[in-house]
């Protein structure tokens, strides 16, 4: 079987030689902090019990308990230090003149009372990349630039530019670890080109190999070998004629005209949309600058035998093929932009070996023009990735049908108004050489990069972001992560009177269209939310409060049963900390490493509890919640004539009216404030209406009535002591009763 590689659509007018800018040293790492260190005491630290803080102190109480601390820890260390700021609980910076942060930091974790010290350090705000490219593409001689675009397809989506991966908030977490390998099956790599370049040399390339065994369609004279390197895949006008038997059939056009075909520099392409080099003032940007890349060559002329592609497979993942050396780089990422034919059980067979490896395989659906998803994205386990032009639509070109798991952007030809350039290529990296290699350079907006085999490997670079953040993610993970963080396609913002897009034909063309997910995938993939799904797992602590509602002078138990390992590593620490409203709790209780806790509420308010809870591997899960306090509920008791004062003792007030006064709510706010006779309760926050008629007139309606406005700042809480006994009202409680008081038992005049 042969299977064709999805090709760019290069001009056949030879591009100029692109002279390399010189490079640009990476952004230098920031001075450290000299002799700044962040140190977290332990526990039961005997600095924390001589310098102890008050729940919510702050100001000089703060300043004095850090530095009581910070001064008993140098005694002990033989160091003068300066206390810094507070960082957390048990958490401060501590400063020492005349030495480094490191050596200070080590010389304080030695400490039997200190649980760590590391150094502090300065980092920089998040930013895009210097590479010159990502913004906008290179000048070319003779035309307009190209494109204008740049790298639109890896920046965040705009109202216009909407199927862009957002990987800027992808990078924010993670650019990817050395650790990770991705391996790019594909026509083979320019080592020399300054966005990839050897690791050896400090570049971005393994050694690789090179897996196709028929020297006719090599293209470099012999058959496997340990040079993965791209010769070129261009044929001659002979070749794609059928006089000699050959009819390699390269010619874009599908009928087997006899003319020459230029080399396309595929695999230089795929592999610089991994993970070109970042960030170093040249060229372009990858989609995970920080992986390695293992070029795998399986293509040649125009094609591959599917017997090199699956020895290949194998052997990227790190598994043994008789007559080639094992690979030392085993990779966790396959990236496939190639297809052809259907997923017979050979195929199968060699996906199931890869993905039961740990490996993540990702292909291109194929490029004919929305007809049927071809192999390998046909394979159960795949992640077959459909292109988007910039609008989000189906591209032309891309293949579609239910296998699709998620659609990346692929690159489309929209014109400038001469007509003349694309401006939504997919930039990638190429060399000048229309044959073999001449020099390094990238596509533009003349010479273009177009086709699913393009949205493929943006597609790998983020699956290789999301496994350098959990390595033992499995194929079934990535494919869930991907599919459930994908943004919905749009239904419009395309070209004018497009369809929507329906099952693929064999026989019918189906151009742009409004995607579904049934045809397309998932959704448009999106870069940071992908890698965020699959952040570092910690455990997951959970806080249980008990009473749910809670009342000022009544216990309240909290737990932490509910909390969660990471697999089968136990929790092995609970730390809990009163984080905000301590000056209104007594009697906090807590110890390291016991699941429960408890506190006593002293005024009405809010009381945020944070609990961190740790396992064996020293992974650390936080969680908050927010206790509301409510207050004893206050009786307020209207009573017949007599003079009464308001005092320190729950308030009877004055009534001057007769015995048989009625109070009533007319609002529609029973739960700020509740009336039965003349006994008036609050209930919480909020504002009620009341009517007061004079003595006989038992009829809420009848004249003379005095209405009155209830303003509830809080609810009255009794400070101490139970019942109505002992506690004080505030001085704002005690002018709003006044207020009440003087309102609603004057004499009602008559009109």
């Amino acid at each position: 079987m042969k299977l064709a590689l999805s090709c760019s659509a290069w001009s056949l007018v030879a591009c100029l030689a692109f002279a390399a800018p010189p490079a640009t040293a990476a952004r230098p790492a920031l001075p450290p902090l000299q002799g700044q260190v962040i140190v977290k005491f332990k526990a039961d630290a005997s600095a924390l019990r001589q310098h102890a803080l008050a729940a919510r102190a702050e100001g000089a109480a703060v300043r004095s308990a850090l530095s009581g601390r910070a001064s008993a820890l140098g005694a002990r260390v033989g160091q003068a230090l300066e206390a810094g700021a507070a960082v957390g609980p048990r958490l401060q910076v501590v400063r020492a003149n005349g030495v480094s942060a490191a050596a200070l930091a080590a010389q304080l974790a030695a400490d039997p009372e200190v649980e760590y010290a590391v150094p502090d350090e300065k980092v920089r705000k998040a930013a895009a990349p210097n590479d010159p490219f990502y913004l906008a593409g290179p000048a070319v001689s003779g035309g307009s630039g190209g494109p204008v675009s740049g790298q639109w397809y890896l920046r965040a989506p705009t109202s216009t530019v909407r199927s862009s991966i957002d990987i800027e908030a992808a990078w924010a977490r993670t650019t990817g670890s050395s650790n990770i390998v991705v391996a790019v099956l594909d026509t083979g790599v320019r080592f020399e080109h300054p966005d990839l370049g050897r690791v050896a040399s400090g570049g971005k390339l393994l050694p690789g190999y090179d897996f196709v065994a028929a020297t006719d369609v090599a293209n470099d004279g012999d058959g496997r070998d340990a040079d993965p390197s791209d010769p070129g895949d261009y044929t001659t006008a002979a070749e794609n004629s059928d006089l000699n038997g050959t009819f390699y059939q390269c010619d874009p056009s599908g009928t087997g005209r006899a003319v020459a075909t230029p080399s396309s520099w595929h695999g230089t392409s795929t592999a610089s949309l991994v993970g070109a080099t970042t960030g170093n003032g040249i060229g372009m940007a990858g989609a995970a600058p920080g992986v390695r890349i293992l070029p795998v060559r399986v293509l040649g002329k125009c094609f591959g035998n599917r017997s090199d592609i699956l020895a290949a497979m194998r052997w990227a993942a790190g598994i043994h093929v008789d007559g080639v050396p094992d690979n030392p780089s085993p990779a966790k990422v396959l990236n496939m932009s190639l297809g052809g034919g259907t997923c017979n059980a050979a195929y199968q067979d060699a996906v199931n070996e890869v993905i039961a490896t740990g490996a993540t395989i990702v292909a291109s659906a194929g490029n004919s023009d929305g007809g049927p998803v071809e192999a390998p994205s046909t394979c159960t386990g795949v992640i077959g990735v459909v292109a988007l032009r910039h609008v989000g639509t189906k591209v032309g070109f891309s293949s579609i049908g239910p296998e699709a798991v998620i659609a990346a952007p692929g690159g489309n030809c929209v014109t400038t108004s001469s007509g003349s350039a694309c401006q939504y290529p997919i930039l990638s990296a190429s060399n000048t050489g229309s044959q073999g290699p001449v020099s390094s350079t990238w596509s533009d907006s003349f010479n273009t990069t177009l086709g699913t085999s393009f949205a493929s490997p943006l597609v790998a670079g983020v699956v290789a972001l999301m496994v350098s953040q959990q390595p033992a993610l499995t194929a079934a993970q990535v494919r869930s992560a991907i599919t459930n963080t994908a943004r919905p396609f749009p239904t419009t913002g395309g070209s004018a009177n497009i369809p929507q897009c329906v099952a693929p034909s064999t026989t019918t063309v189906q151009d742009e269209c409004y995607c579904t997910t049934g045809t397309c995938g998932a959704g448009m993939l999106d870069a940071g939310a992908a890698v965020a799904a699959v952040g570092v797992a910690v455990p997951t602590a959970r806080i249980t409060v008990t009473p749910a509602v809670a009342t000022v002078g009544s216990l309240v138990t909290l737990s932490a049963s509910d909390s969660t390992p990471v697999g089968n590593t136990p929790i092995t620490s609970y730390e809990w900390s009163l984080t905000d409203g301590g000056g209104s709790v007594s009697g906090f209780s807590s110890s390291t490493n016991t699941v429960t806790a408890t506190l006593t509420p002293t005024a009405v308010g809010n009381i945020t509890v944070t609990l961190a809870v740790t396992d064996a591997a020293d992974r650390t899960g936080l969680a908050s919640t927010v206790i509301a306090v409510v207050g004893r509920a206050q009786t307020i008791t209207f009573t017949s004539p007599g003079n009464q004062t308001l005092g320190t003792a729950p308030p009877a007030l004055t009534a001057t009216a007769s015995s048989g006064l009625v109070v009533a709510i007319s609002s529609s706010t029973p739960t700020v404030c509740t009336v039965n006779g003349s006994t008036l309760t609050l209930v919480a926050a909020g504002t009620c209406t009341l009517t007061a008629n004079q003595a006989g007139n038992t009829t809420y309606a009848a004249a003379p009535a005095v209405n009155h406005t209830f303003t509830v700042a809080a609810v009255v809480t009794v400070n101490g002591g139970g019942g109505g006994g002992g506690g004080a009202l505030s001085w704002p409680w005690l002018a709003l009763l006044a207020l009440a008081v003087a309102g609603l038992f004057r004499t009602p005049r008559r009109a």
